[in-house]
C-alpha cells in the first residue's frame, strides 16, 4: 500500500453552531446543497430531533460537503478586530465581479453580514461575510480553476 492510499480523505467541513437547522438552511440555500437522507426538516410543527444535534449537507450527486454540530454556546468571531479569531473559514468562488455583486445580494437576503469589502481589488476582488452563527466566509473572484492555489 503506497503513501497515497493510506492518507486520510477530507470528508466534510463541520461547523459548530447554536442553531444547526438555521445554519444548515443558510448554506443549503446559498450553495444549492441537499440534506443527507433523514436530515431533512420535519413537517411543519414536527419535532426536529436531528436539527438539535447534527445535520449533513451534500451535493445533489451525494458527495458530503458540510455538517453542522449543535453546541450550547459559541463565541462569535470578532475578525478582523482580533479578540475572538476566526480560527477557520470557508472560501467560495465566483467567476466575475458581476457574479460577486449578485451573490452579495443573496448572502444578505439569507441573513449573512458583510465584514470586509474588497470588491475593487484589481488582483482578487472579494468580500468577507459572517454567516448566521458568526463564522466568517469569503466569496472571491477566481479566474483560475477551483483547486488551484490562490
Amino acid at each position: 500500500m503506497g503513501d497515497q492510499d493510506s492518507r486520510p480523505r477530507l470528508c466534510q467541513v463541520v461547523l459548530d453552531c447554536t442553531d444547526a437547522r438555521a445554519l444548515a438552511e443558510f448554506y443549503r440555500s446559498l450553495l444549492g446543497l441537499v440534506y443527507r437522507p433523514g436530515d431533512e426538516p420535519p413537517e411543519a410543527g414536527g419535532d426536529d430531533e436531528r436539527g438539535r444535534d447534527w445535520l449533513v449537507l451534500r451535493t445533489p450527486g451525494g458527495a458530503p460537503q458540510m455538517a453542522f454540530q449543535q453546541v450550547d454556546k459559541l463565541p462569535e468571531a470578532t475578525w478582523p478586530q482580533g479578540q475572538v479569531p476566526q480560527q477557520m473559514h470557508v472560501d467560495l468562488t465566483v467567476t466575475s465581479v458581476e457574479d460577486l455583486r449578485a451573490q452579495h445580494e443573496r448572502v444578505l437576503r439569507l441573513g449573512g453580514r458583510l465584514l470586509l469589502d474588497r470588491i475593487d481589488d484589481a488582483e482578487e476582488p472579494l468580500r468577507v461575510y459572517s454567516d448566521l452563527a458568526g463564522h466568517p466566509f469569503c466569496v472571491f473572484v477566481s479566474r483560475r480553476r477551483a483547486f488551484d492555489d490562490r
